[in-house]
């Protein structure tokens, strides 16, 4: 089953934290730092990465479907 991974753009906190462990799948917006999705269905190579940015996240913004 393919993981589905969706983030909350209003409760992202910023840190940064979603792009340091998974960084071919976050990135941050310039202006403000908020968390930007640029692959919503990782390979299975990229997975413990999605997961790593979720538990990662402070403001728990990053929600994982498996």
């Amino acid at each position: 089953m393919q993981m589905k991974v969706a983030v909350d753009q209003n409760t992202c906190a910023s840190s940064g934290n979603c792009v340091m462990n998974a960084p071919e799948l976050f990135d941050q917006r310039d202006e403000d730092g908020v968390v930007v999705l640029l692959n919503a269905n990782p390979s299975a190579e990229q997975a413990e990465g999605a997961r790593r940015a979720a538990a990662a996240c402070p403001a728990l913004a990053i929600q994982i479907e498996e």
